[in-house]
């Protein structure tokens, strides 16, 4: 069973979610928040598996929420929801720890579906939706007045064939489109990727696609 709780300040959005999610077998909804600072303190104590996480709330936000949580509780996993498709919030969440976003309108069975995307450990998200909204909101080193990135020293440990996959990961392939890209099988690019998201400190691809545009990988619109 997976274990959610929801954080949102309007009562009818969580009453709605609720009655999505408590409709699955696999799914339950242990706890409510309606502020980001609730949300940390029902996390501590619930330790759910999924938190879904509304981003534009009053006093503690969803980003800093996000941040606490994962920072404090790295095995629950953080999904984000936005009003908006491309919201600057919502990047911000993806840097503080969140495996992924939906829409707030999104349908019973994307939101079901992101739930368990997430608590799988992968970003439930599009691969090509998520490297459109980095790619609005992430502008390389060079395009900013800024120090190098952070992800230099990181980024020398990879293998030639790591940083390629890195690369490919950032333009929006999913594994089985890299394998046939580069001619190997899926299995290998999975070791390659789990290699390459440990040596750069990431634990998701939507964190792995964020250090690839700030190191200058890949530029926005790519």
């Amino acid at each position: 069973m997976i274990t959610v709780l929801l954080v949102d300040d309007h009562e009818l959005v969580r009453k709605g979610f609720r009655l999505m999610l408590d409709a699955q077998p696999d799914l339950t909804v242990v706890g409510e928040a309606a502020d980001g600072a609730e949300a940390v303190r029902l996390s501590r104590r619930l330790d759910p598996d999924v938190v879904l996480m509304d981003l534009h709330m009053p006093g503690v936000d969803g980003v800093r929420a996000t941040e606490q949580i994962t920072g404090e509780l790295p095995g629950v996993r953080v999904l984000a929801l936005s009003t908006f498709d491309l919201d600057e919030n919502v990047l911000a969440a993806l840097r503080a720890g969140a495996c992924g976003f939906l829409p707030k309108d999104v349908s019973p069975e994307e939101l079901v579906e992101g739930v368990r995307v997430v608590h799988r450990g992968e970003a439930a998200v599009a691969p090509r939706l998520l490297t459109g909204l980095i790619g609005t909101f992430v502008r390389a080193p060079e395009r900013r007045r800024v120090t190098p990135s952070p992800h230099r020293d990181a980024l020398a440990r990879l293998t030639e064939r790591e940083r390629e996959i890195l690369v490919l990961i950032a333009r929006g392939l999913s594994n089985t489109e890299i394998a046939e890209r580069l001619g190997v099988a899926a299995s290998t690019v999975k070791n390659h990727v789990t290699s390459l998201f440990a040596k750069i400190g990431v634990r998701d691809r939507a964190q792995a696609v964020i250090v690839a545009y700030e190191a200058a990988l890949i530029s926005p619109g790519e």
